[in-house]
């Protein structure tokens, strides 16, 4: 049926003022002293981790935890706002007031929950992988004996490629050579160059990479720990936390991790950090 124009205008005044209505009636719970920027939730991203967290080909910010941030601002009534950054800054940047949440896959350790609050959610383990068809032949840690391994500077993962260089060179056996990149990418990039032998990642990564036929996945699990949020407020935290259980309340979290093939922690999502 055709709308007789007086009538068809009055539907579009309806429809506008309901919608500017149901923008007014969408209050945050987070207070703009809680912000760096009023109305806008500000989130810093390492994109170099597909397929939580990647650029595709048109430029534009994809992945997991990507859709994670977004499904919480709209919650929180709140813009989602993302600044492309390296993983190094992100605690000092945090701290320095430049972003609200690190939401980058960040493992929680006590260490930075003494910095920050963190809301633990993800479960992940590290992945080494290698060439395709596997040339070294690596089916167990002792076969990183002499091999040189890359890995992103400055988080959880050099740490753990530190401690497993440690555990080497404690039953005797030579250590690995560790060369660092500043992100993810450029260490897979070193491995496909051949500059380095194996290339240290998360295990939703190391996966990514060997099903589209990149390189291949021969160590996997290793060191399981917790990924988190990070957030300079303990306000925003817990609104957050609120905005996570109320989307595995209603199956909608669940839905998004099935979607990507990750394991949720089990339990509700609790803040963990400093009281002040």
């Amino acid at each position: 049926m055709k709308l007789l124009p007086a009538l068809a205008s009055a539907t579009a005044l309806f429809i506008f003022c309901a919608g500017a209505a149901n923008a007014q009636a969408c209050k945050s719970p987070v207070p703009d002293s809680a912000l760096v920027k009023k109305g806008t939730l500000t989130m810093s991203v390492n994109p170099t981790l597909p397929p939580m967290q990647f650029v595709d080909q048109t430029g534009a910010l994809k992945g997991m935890r990507v859709e994670l941030g977004e499904a919480i601002a709209k919650r929180l009534c709140l813009t989602p706002e993302y600044v492309r950054i390296e993983f190094s800054a992100m605690i000092p940047g945090l701290q320095a007031g430049r972003w609200d949440v690190i939401n980058t896959g960040i493992f929680y350790t006590e260490e930075r929950a003494k910095l920050m609050q963190m809301l633990i959610y993800e479960d992940q383990a590290i992945s080494i992988s290698t060439a395709k068809g596997n040339p070294l032949k690596i089916a167990k840690p002792e076969d990183l004996s002499g091999k040189s391994i890359g890995v992103e500077l400055g988080g959880f993962e050099e740490r753990k490629a530190r401690e497993l260089d440690k555990a080497l060179t404690d039953k005797g056996m030579k250590g690995m050579t560790i060369r660092t990149f500043e992100n993810f990418a450029m260490a897979f990039q070193s491995l496909r160059a051949g500059q380095v032998d194996v290339a240290l990642s998360i295990d939703s990564t190391g996966a990514e990479y060997q099903k589209r036929g990149d390189f291949e996945r021969v160590l996997h699990g290793l060191f399981p720990t917790p990924v988190a949020l990070a957030s300079r407020n303990k306000d925003l935290a817990a609104a957050m936390a609120k905005v996570m259980n109320d989307m595995k309340a209603d199956g909608s979290f669940q839905k998004l991790f099935d979607q990507y093939g990750v394991k949720a922690v089990d339990g509700a999502v609790a803040v963990k950090g400093p009281a002040g």
